[in-house]
């Protein structure tokens, strides 16, 4: 009777939602690449997605209030030593090394480190109970449970996920009552950064070039001036043209079905949205994406406790990141990066995560109204 309860308390919208995007991925997994030698990758997109349907509900009917008071730490060192072990056993792939092999499974701990960092930092944030952030008593040391996965992660080198615990980071501090000073000095020290590549790709190409990695000086390179290497910048073009002839409702995927455009079935999988299913589609992907975000923000409004709104904003401020950026570097506002679409893009490590995330929003939303006890 005290699991049926529970049950009751779930929020049936964010599941609906999170179940649609799911088929929607499918189904543009199974457009990417019908006719190729991938062309089963939809199925198995389809059984992880029932599959990880089990963590998600079981997580959603756990107290989260146990796991940030009692399992932070624990599960902060698991995210980290992962990590540490891809340092050592990982895979290496096209040049990076992210992938953990777990008995013929390819598990990606990146993705798993962003969930352990949210909960560590909503129970350190949740110990000043509301009360505005100290430099020195709490900025200082949630800056460095952030560093230290980011570290890590960069080293792999993975910069587009390392970039998505910065989204998680500002969600999370602004929640957490962070003086304004201090947030706009964040946001300015970005702006400058932004500036100084510009400056500095203009100015003085050599000083930049000599900083960054090749790859990512390509890539800025793509960005600020793709007229001036048509090679470099092949792959945003293409993903440029395609979402393009997609027209309002779509055309045949001539783009991505030919081979345009690299890895269509996981960081590009929005092109495959777009050229496929047009502008229609893409804006029925961007409404479900608005659903999922307002009724999360909702959960965070409605709990009781804290530590569930400060889960709830770092879950929000990842999904929001990715999002924004996974589009924006298919239609030319974003550099070119590794960063995968939630819950559309082929991955069974990304999927797990996000499948984790949205259960342990379920879980504020199941356990919002009850007493909050220290």
């Amino acid at each position: 009777m005290f699991i049926v309860n529970k049950i009751k308390k779930l929020d049936m919208l964010i599941l609906l939602i999170t179940f649609a995007l799911g088929l929607v991925g499918t189904m543009a997994i199974y457009e990417a690449t019908v006719g190729t030698n991938l062309h089963n990758l939809h199925i198995q997109n389809f059984i992880m997605l029932i599959l990880f349907c089990a963590p998600m509900l079981c997580i959603a009917l756990i107290d989260y209030r146990i796991i940030v008071s009692k399992l932070a730490y624990g599960f902060y060192g698991i995210g980290v030593a992962l990590l540490v072990a891809v340092h050592f056993f990982g895979e290496n792939k096209n040049g990076a090394q992210r992938w953990l092999n777990l008995g013929g499974f390819e598990f990606q701990p990146s993705e798993l480190a962003k969930i352990c960092t949210i909960l560590l930092v909503a129970h350190l944030l949740h110990r000043r109970k509301g009360e505005q952030l100290k430099i020195g008593k709490d900025i200082i040391p949630i800056l460095l449970v952030f560093l230290v996965p980011v570290l890590f992660i960069y080293k792999q080198p993975d910069l587009g996920t390392a970039l998505v615990f910065l989204g998680m980071m500002l969600s999370m501090l602004w929640m957490g009552n962070v003086r304004m000073i201090y947030m706009a000095l964040c946001v300015g020290l970005g702006a400058a950064a932004i500036v100084a590549v510009f400056w500095l790709f203009h100015n003085n190409y050599d000083l930049l070039a000599s900083i960054v990695k090749s790859h990512q000086m390509d890539r800025i390179q793509t960005f600020i001036d793709p007229a001036s290497d048509p090679d470099k910048s092949w792959h945003v073009n293409n993903a440029l043209i395609a979402i393009g002839s997609g027209g309002l409702n779509g055309d045949s995927g001539y783009f991505f079905q030919k081979g345009f455009i690299p890895y269509v079935y996981s960081d590009s999988i929005f092109v495959a949205v777009g050229e496929k299913y047009g502008f229609i589609g893409s804006s029925v992907l961007l409404f479900l994406f608005f659903l999922l975000l307002y009724r999360m923000i909702i959960v965070s409004n409605e709990s009781r406790d804290l530590a569930g709104s400060y889960i709830v904003i770092g879950i929000i401020g990842m999904l929001v990141f990715q999002i924004f950026v996974n589009i924006g570097m298919h239609v030319g506002i974003m550099p070119l990066t590794g960063i995968s679409l939630p819950f559309i893009s082929y991955g069974g490590s990304t999927m797990l995560t996000n499948m984790i995330a949205i259960g342990i929003v379920l879980s504020v939303a199941v356990h919002k109204n009850e007493i909050v006890i220290d």
